[in-house]
C-alpha cells in the first residue's frame, strides 16, 4: 500500500526513545522515508535553570538513540539553531510533507509549538502532534461539573479509573536519506559547567537499556516495599527512573504495565507497594496538568495571595543552605547529596525544601531555580509543584501551617543516622542518639567524636522553634493583610 507521504520529519524532543514512541512508529507508517531529528535550541541550552548533569544525560541520551537508529538502517540528525527556522530548513531539503513530535506542556514548548505548527502548515506540512509523555492528558480529566481538579487526591481517584494504553514496539526499520546534512552529534567538554556542578556524578546514565535495568531492578527489590521503604532516604528504596521519565527515555506507558504486572504476582499485603508507585505517576500528571492550565504557576504561587509573602531572603543563610552548611544534619546529607549525584531522594526533598521556606524564611523560587540547575531529573512541573507544596503556596489542602521540623524527620527517617553519616564524614564519630542534634553532645563529647561544632561542622544557623514562628506569622500576616483588603 502506498504511503500518504513520501518523507516525513520526526522531531525529537522529550521522548528521547524507540520504544513506544507513538509520534515516530507513525511518522515510519505513513511516510516512505522518514527523517529523525534533534533540534539544539539555544533558548533552552543558554536557559540560567538548564543544569550540566541533566544536558550530560541528555547527551548520553541522543547518541543511544543515534546508535539505536543506525541498526536500523536510520540515523540522528543534529541541527543547532531556533526550531522553526531549523524544521522549515530540513523540510525544504526533504520534501517532507509531515512532521511528527510529542506534545509539550511548558508555556515555552506551547509557544514554541504553535509558532512551528503555523510556519509548517505555510509550506504545506501537515503537524502531527502526539501524546507521548504523560499517561493522561491535562484535557483528560475533569470534575463532574467540568472543572480542572486543583486537589489531588479526588483528581488520582479518576486517574485510575482511565485505561492505560499498552506500550508498543520500537519501529523495525526506519529508512532515512543518507545524503543530509548534520552537525556531530552534542558533546559536553570535561570543563563544562557552573563552578560546583561540572563535579556531579549521577549514578544514572542516559540510554533505554539502562531504563530498563533500573525499571527491572525496582521490581525485583523495591516495588513491592515501595509504600514504607520509600520514605527512608539511607536505603534504595525507589525507583530512580525519575530522570529517564523526565527527558522520556522511557514511556510512562512501560513502567506502568511493568508494574501492574509485577503487581498481579504479589500477595494482598504486597500490593499496597505497588499502588503506591502508581500514584506518583498520578502526582507527575496532575502536576503537568495544573501547569498547562495555571502557567502563572511558572515564577508565582499557585494561590497568588501568597505572592505577597515577604520574604527575608538572607543571602548567606540562602548560601549555606546550598552548600550543606546550615547545622542541621538531615537538611545538609540532603543537599550534599544532591550536589554530589545530581539527585537527591524524595523526603529529603522535602525536609530542605521546608526548612529554606520556612526556617531560613528564603524565597521558594530560589530553591526551585537551584533544584533545577542540579538535578538530572530536573522537571519544572514536578519541581514547581513540590516546591509550591513545600511552601505552602501551591495546590495542597493543607497549606502554610506544615513545617517539617528538620530533627524529628531525621529521627523517624535516619534512626541510625545512615544517610546522614554517608554524606556527612565529620559525623561519622557521633553517636546515633546525637547524631539529629550534635548541639546537645557537650564539648568534651565534641572532641572525643572527633567532631566540635562550629570548627568541625557548623552549629545550627538558626533556632527552629523561633523560625517556625516567625514563618506562621509570615504566612498569617497575608492572609489578614487580604481578608482586610476584600473587606
Amino acid at each position: 500500500m502506498e504511503k500518504p507521504h513520501k518523507a516525513a520529519i520526526y522531531w525529537f524532543r522529550r521522548s528521547i526513545r524507540l520504544e513506544d514512541n507513538r509520534a515516530l512508529l507513525e511518522a515510519v507508517a505513513s511516510a516512505e522515508r522518514t527523517v529523525p531529528v534533534f533540534i539544539l535550541d539555544p533558548a533552552i541550552l543558554t536557559h540560567p535553570t538548564t543544569g550540566v548533569a541533566r544536558t550530560r544525560f541528555l547527551f548520553e541520551a541522543l547518541a543511544d538513540v543515534d546508535a539505536s537508529l543506525r541498526s536500523r538502517g536510520s540515523r540522528l540528525l543534529v541541527r543547532h539553531g531556533k526550531p522553526v527556522e531549523e524544521l522549515e530548513r530540513l523540510a525544504a531539503e526533504t520534501g517532507a510533507t509531515a512532521l511528527f513530535f510529542g506534545r509539550e506542556y511548558e508555556p515555552y514548548g506551547r509557544e514554541r509549538d504553535a509558532a512551528v505548527t503555523e510556519a509548517m502548515s505555510r509550506r504545506g506540512v501537515a503537524v502531527f502532534p502526539f501524546s507521548d509523555h504523560l499517561l493522561s492528558e491535562p484535557e483528560d480529566i475533569r470534575s463532574k461539573s467540568g472543572s480542572v481538579y486543583t486537589v489531588f487526591t479526588p483528581y488520582k481517584r479518576v486517574w485510575f479509573e482511565k485505561p492505560i494504553e499498552a506500550p508498543a514496539a520500537a519501529p523495525e526499520r526506519i529508512t532515512t536519506p543518507s545524503d543530509l546534512r548534520s552537525e556531530p552529534l552534542p558533546t559536553l567538554p570535561a570543563e563544562a559547567g557552573v563552578e560546583g556542578v561540572s563535579d556531579q556524578k549521577p549514578r544514572v546514565r542516559g540510554s533505554e537499556a539502562e531504563a530498563r535495568r533500573w525499571l527491572e531492578a525496582f521490581l525485583d527489590g523495591c516495588v513491592s516495599e515501595y509504600d514504607t521503604a520509600r520514605d527512608y532516604p539511607a536505603h534504595e528504596g525507589t525507583s530512580r527512573l525519575s530522570a529517564y521519565l523526565r527527558m522520556g527515555v522511557i514511556s510512562p506507558r512501560r513502567v506502568f504495565a511493568e508494574v501492574q504486572t509485577r503487581r498481579k504476582s504479589l500477595g494482598l499485603e504486597k500490593k499496597a507497594g505497588a499502588d503506591t508507585w502508581l500514584s506518583e505517576l498520578a502526582w507527575r500528571d496532575f502536576y503537568y496538568q495544573i501547569l498547562f492550565h495555571f502557567p502563572h504557576v511558572v515564577g508565582g504561587a499557585f494561590r497568588p495571595v501568597y505572592d505577597a509573602v515577604s520574604w527575608e531572603n538572607d543571602d548567606n543563610l540562602f548560601l549555606a543552605w546550598c552548600e550543606g552548611r546550615t547545622g542541621y544534619p538531615m537538611v545538609d546529607a540532603a543537599q550534599r547529596q544532591m550536589n554530589a549525584e545530581a539527585w537527591m531522594h524524595n523526603r529529603a526533598r522535602m525536609v530542605t525544601a521546608s526548612f529554606l521556606t520556612k526556617d531560613l524564611l528564603c524565597d521558594w523560587r530560589l530553591g526551585e531555580k537551584y533544584f533545577m540547575q542540579k538535578l538530572v531529573d530536573g522537571d519544572t512541573a514536578s519541581n514547581n509543584g513540590g516546591w509550591q507544596w513545600a511552601a505552602g503556596t501551591g495546590t495542597d489542602a493543607q497549606p502554610f501551617f506544615r513545617i517539617f521540623n528538620p530533627v524529628s524527620q531525621g529521627e523517624k527517617f535516619d534512626p541510625n543516622g545512615e544517610y546522614v553519616k554517608r554524606w556527612i564524614p565529620e559525623l561519622k564519630g557521633v553517636p546515633a542518639k546525637y547524631i539529629h542534634r550534635p548541639w546537645e553532645l557537650s564539648v568534651l563529647e565534641q572532641e572525643a567524636v572527633r567532631c566540635v561544632l562550629g570548627r568541625d561542622y557548623p552549629k545550627p544557623i538558626v533556632d527552629h522553634k523561633i523560625q517556625r514562628e516567625k514563618a506562621l506569622a509570615l504566612y498569617r500576616g497575608v492572609q489578614k493583610n487580604e481578608a482586610e483588603s476584600d473587606h
